[in-house]
């Protein structure tokens, strides 16, 4: 696993890069100045935490901005991710620059994108499989994904989506990104390409109520009980589970076989639309961008008819995507590729400011949002964290939530 140093600088929001004549690395140090920029309508803040991560040698260092929204660093000259992220009660404020070039003395500036607090968010990602132990081997199709209600109102699943982002692994080619001569920034598309399938609950609109803290598990492909056989995995034939089925479209049993005895008719969820070529769902098993998301305006069925809707990938004749409108996003979140530095984000800072790593595949690991204690006292029930930076919402576990 990378090896992460933090080191906190509280003290270079305060004075110039200039203070440190007694460094004997002072000829190897460059003063990075980050400026967080607000939209229009809202004012900086002090003491809001700017980080900035070495992509190659893995170190991290963090300092807080100034009254009018500045960061200063002295660090050395490397190829750097930069990330800003505020939370002002629901108003949240995130902001991100990748792969920036230090070569030296650098002033740059951020633009923060402001959204607000989920109502249903991605709770546990599992993509990454087991071993196959007491047996020799690895497993893979007992992925499974949780949504958790983290509103004081009931939400519906009814009509909700569910989809993973193209390019499918954070280190694969991304063709849907560019770069902002001007200020260096990384400018994402006005929709989200959806990669093989869009997955919908079912429902006439009230039909799957989610209650306050409670979750709903989506199992991506086989909704059996999986530890039967491989005890690290887990029993994804429980009621009330939710999969991701579809005979006609993805004929692979090995990864989509029939659903458990536990699972409802109704709890399959509808394909609404299937573009690509393959035969099993594929969801990346070391770093996906998974995104939950709902029409607005009209049907999603509606939607995909429209012209426009389904775009061809540049360079891929064979497997276009589903252009799904950034503002329709429900929740999001950017999975990296622990064992790689070649990662690239593929969400925008408006909807997943960070990441959170997946160190390896094959260990039953998961990826857990984090609870916010003193939130979930006062509510009443589970209040998980949520600003939109997955760097600062989720951690890995080395256990599956669901294994028994």
């Amino acid at each position: 696993m990378k090896k992460i140093v933090y080191i906190i600088l509280p003290l270079l929001a305060l004075v110039s890069c200039r203070g440190f004549e007694d460094n004997p690395y002072e000829e190897t140090l460059c003063c990075f100045t980050v400026e967080a920029a607000y939209p229009d309508g809202f004012l900086s803040r002090e003491g809001v935490t700017v980080k900035i991560e070495d992509i190659n040698l893995g170190n991290a260092y963090t300092s807080a901005t100034d009254a009018s929204g500045v960061a200063q660093f002295s660090v050395p000259t490397g190829l750097y991710r930069v990330n800003v992220s505020d939370r002002n009660g629901s108003d949240i404020f995130n902001g991100a620059a990748d792969r920036v070039q230090l070569k030296s003395d650098m002033r740059l500036q951020i633009s923060l994108k402001h959204s607000k607090a989920g109502t249903i968010v991605i709770k546990e990602i599992y993509c990454g499989g087991c071993k196959k132990l007491p047996e020799e081997g690895t497993y893979q199709s007992d992925q499974y994904v949780i949504l958790h209600n983290n509103d004081v109102d009931v939400q519906y699943l009814d009509g909700l989506c569910f989809g993973t982002l193209h390019p499918y692994n954070a280190t694969g080619s991304n063709p849907w990104i560019s770069k902002d001569p001007a200020t260096g920034e990384t400018v994402y598309p006005d929709y989200l390409p959806i990669a093989q399938a869009v997955w919908q609950f079912p429902g006439s609109g009230s039909s799957f109520p989610l209650q306050s803290g409670e979750d709903a598990v989506i199992c991506l492909r086989g909704a059996i009980d999986h530890s039967a056989q491989y005890p690290l995995s887990v029993n994804l034939n429980k009621e009330g589970y939710f999969v991701c089925y579809n005979s006609t479209y993805f004929t692979n049993t090995s990864y989509h076989p029939a659903p458990g005895n536990n699972i409802a008719a109704d709890h399959i969820l509808d394909v609404v639309i299937k573009t690509g070529q393959a035969n099993a769902y594929t969801f990346s098993m070391n770093s996906p961008a998974a995104v939950v998301f709902r029409a607005k305006g009209m049907t999603m069925q509606e939607f995909v008819q429209k012209e426009g809707s389904i775009v061809q990938t540049p360079g891929d004749t064979h497997n276009p995507v589903t252009a799904i409108p950034v503002d329709w996003t429900v929740d999001a979140v950017e999975v990296f590729n622990g064992a790689s530095a070649t990662n690239t984000k593929r969400l925008s800072p408006s909807l997943d400011a960070g990441y959170v790593a997946l160190s390896e595949t094959y260990l039953g690991h998961t990826l857990m949002r984090k609870v916010d204690e003193e939130l979930s006292l006062s509510s009443g029930f589970e209040v998980l964290v949520d600003t939109n930076n997955s760097s600062e919402d989720f951690y890995e576990t080395e256990k599956q939530s669901l294994h028994e």
